[in-house]
């Protein structure tokens, strides 16, 4: 039975690797990673395929290396139950007893973790409350929505109280109260001292959580440190914006005057106005009172560059020169 009082070192880095690899025949899915990651919340950023998946179950001890090693707590994690316990995972994936109801499901994954049946059902009720899910905590996981789903693997991640949480794209599907609360969640773990890794492809979503992150890319690490540094990176190449309104030409003839904006042009298929502008802050901070002293009703604002993508894009040129 597992001890509710049971830690691990303090002494120890959380999570550490040194010339980590993995691969899988000739693909590739973590090269040559060296990282160190200790307390708070670090954001994980990276496209699909870019290994991000791959090293959290390394982290997580559900792969084994191919070269190199990993450490949490100084410890291996595969294959290795000791560390399991420390360990909280909230994976991309679905994989639940559709049958069971939230309660339930938690309840089983507890006991079978090692629990007495009291300890589990008393963890089970302080998650599913800790993530909004008590009210539908008799109701069937194959009645859930995507987002309830979501709150549910995160529950069962958190629901033993571990010292590291991996948190894989934990906000897809996720209405926009769901998501408030979900980062506030993830920033309070942080504020508690916890190891908290999340992953995600979208730069604002990982700001919301944290200052500090790791940008990785086919199976590299091109950057890591504080966002706002990343953020400079990015503000040194112009940014896209695309805009939809009731007055589009007059808008554009607008901000064609101001010297940040780099070019304005009139999407003919969507009508949307694409801007590229150098001084993305000081565009977004001007754009209200454009829009509001000219009367302009705006249907959609989005920035194809304010994502990951746009991160890597730039930072991958930069690697080739």
């Amino acid at each position: 039975m597992i001890s509710e009082n049971a830690t691990m070192s303090p002494s120890e880095t959380p999570i550490e690797g040194v010339d980590l690899s993995k691969w899988y025949g000739e693909v590739i899915g973590v090269n040559k990673i060296t990282l160190s990651i200790g307390p708070g919340v670090t954001g994980l950023l990276g496209p699909n395929g870019a290994g991000k998946t791959t090293l959290l179950n390394l982290i997580t001890g559900q792969l084994r290396p191919s070269q190199g090693r990993i450490g949490v707590f100084g410890k291996n994690p595969w294959g290795n139950s000791s560390v399991h316990r420390f360990l909280g995972y909230c994976p991309d994936i679905d994989s639940f007893y559709r049958g069971m109801n939230g309660f339930e499901f938690l309840r089983a994954m507890l006991c079978l973790s090692g629990f007495s049946g009291g300890a589990a059902r008393k963890r089970s009720i302080a998650a599913l409350e800790t993530v909004g899910l008590t009210e539908q905590a008799k109701k069937k996981i194959g009645a859930y929505s995507k987002g309830m789903r979501q709150r549910l693997k995160l529950a069962q991640s958190i629901a033993h109280d571990p010292e590291i949480i991996v948190l894989d794209e934990p906000l897809n599907g996720m209405d926009p109260l769901g998501r408030k609360q979900t980062i506030d969640l993830i920033r309070d773990f942080g504020r508690q001292g916890k190891t908290v890794v999340v992953s995600s492809h979208i730069l604002h979503e990982i700001e919301a959580m944290t200052n500090t992150i790791v940008v990785m890319n086919n199976g590299k690490i091109l950057a890591e440190g504080n966002v706002h540094e990343v953020r400079e990176l990015l503000d040194q190449f112009p940014r896209k914006v695309l805009i939809a309104c009731d007055k589009p030409r007059q808008l554009s003839a607008k901000l064609i005057e101001c010297e940040d904006v780099v070019s304005v042009r009139l999407e003919k298929e969507s009508q949307e106005l694409l801007i590229e502008t150098i001084k993305p802050d000081v565009f977004f901070d001007r754009l209200p009172d454009v829009i509001l002293s000219n009367k302009i009703e705006v249907e959609s604002l989005t920035s194809p560059d304010d994502n990951v993508e746009a991160v890597f894009k730039y930072l991958v040129e930069e690697k080739r020169r």
